[in-house]
């Protein structure tokens, strides 16, 4: 697959589609985050790569979202700012480990933000802190973050699932998608894709 990067009229912030994270950049960035024990960036990098979110929902998730009387939960189900749809997603045992471990220390209730505004109290952490934390994970594993941002924790997961499995429904789904449409752009798949998928039938 092809990426291409635009850059706006200022010539200064690139724009367009963001890659995606390889399996050896998430564990490269995740290593680094726990030797660090940057916990509350744990935490938010792990649940980003599991629920496949956008940035506004990501940020604005409360503990009783993903927390129950009994522990993290292991599938969270959420209504979508921009599509008023809801979408579901799983929680990895590891990203189960980092949210209960960010929730302990930091001492959250039910009602609290997952991941508050250091800066401003009574508020959840702003989408553009969120993508500044993207670019310096990114940083950590000596990739270039003009190259990478927000969404490629998002769609991360769905192009290892469909690069395994090509299985568009299944990613639109994750995606909370309304269009297929939509995850065929979203995920850049190509002509070359779907001959490549389908020379390796065999009949």
């Amino acid at each position: 697959m092809f990426y291409t990067l635009a850059f706006n009229s200022t010539g200064r912030k690139p724009t367009g589609a963001k890659l995606a994270l390889k399996p050896f950049h998430v564990w490269g960035i995740r290593v680094r985050l726990q030797v660090a024990n940057r916990v509350r960036d744990l935490a938010l990098f792990d649940l980003a790569l599991d629920s496949k979110l956008r940035g506004c929902d990501l940020v604005r998730l409360r503990v009783s979202d993903l927390v129950s009387a009994s522990g993290v939960k292991r599938r969270v189900m959420i209504l979508q700012r921009k599509t008023g749809r809801p979408v579901q997603f799983e929680v990895t045992e590891q990203a189960r480990r980092s949210i209960g471990a960010w929730a302990e220390r930091k001492q959250l209730g039910s009602d609290d933000w997952l991941f508050p505004s250091r800066l401003k109290p009574g508020h959840h952490l702003s989408t553009r802190q969120y993508a500044r934390l993207v670019d310096e994970w990114v940083v950590m594993v000596g990739l270039d973050p003009a190259a990478y941002g927000t969404h490629s924790l998002r769609r991360t997961k769905v192009a290892l699932l469909y690069k395994k499995t090509g299985n568009l429904r299944a990613c639109q789904l994750l995606l909370g998608h309304t269009k297929l449409e939509s995850t065929v752009r979203y995920l850049g798949v190509e002509v070359d894709d779907a001959l490549e998928l389908s020379e390796a039938l065999e009949l």
